[in-house]
């Protein structure tokens, strides 16, 4: 069966850096795409970056542009997030999320999204 396991995440202070991971198996998903989503409570699950094309497309949130940057590698199934000067507004709990017929145009709304993992948190204070 399909998993979806992120990891990476921890307390930091505001400035500071963090690289998320996100491993899939149990099925092929070089074709997939990866994305990460990120969510506070009382709040809805907010897009912040995919990944397509065997890591040959990216698409970010406006908020994390030019301090996020998401890469993958196809052989090991694995997505990283690259979190530079993070800010206490990127606290939350990160999630990623796996679909090998996405549609690009859809990519950043979540219930297009078959797998997804349990969330790893980022918190953000000093």
């Amino acid at each position: 069966q399909v998993a979806v396991v992120e990891s990476g995440g921890g307390l930091v202070q505001p400035g500071g850096s963090l690289r998320l991971s996100c491993a899939a198996s149990g099925g092929t998903f070089r074709m997939a795409t990866m994305a990460w989503f990120r969510q506070t409570p009382g709040m809805e699950r907010e897009f912040v970056a995919a990944s397509g094309r065997n890591g040959g497309v990216a698409d970010y949130a406006d908020s994390v542009k030019g301090r996020f940057t998401v890469s993958r590698d196809s052989a090991k199934s694995t997505m990283y997030l690259q979190m530079n000067n993070l800010k206490p507004e990127d606290t939350a709990t990160y999630y990623c999320a796996v679909d090998r017929n996405m549609i690009w145009g859809l990519r950043s709304i979540p219930r297009h999204y078959d797998y997804w993992g349990q969330g790893t948190q980022v918190t953000v204070s000093s």
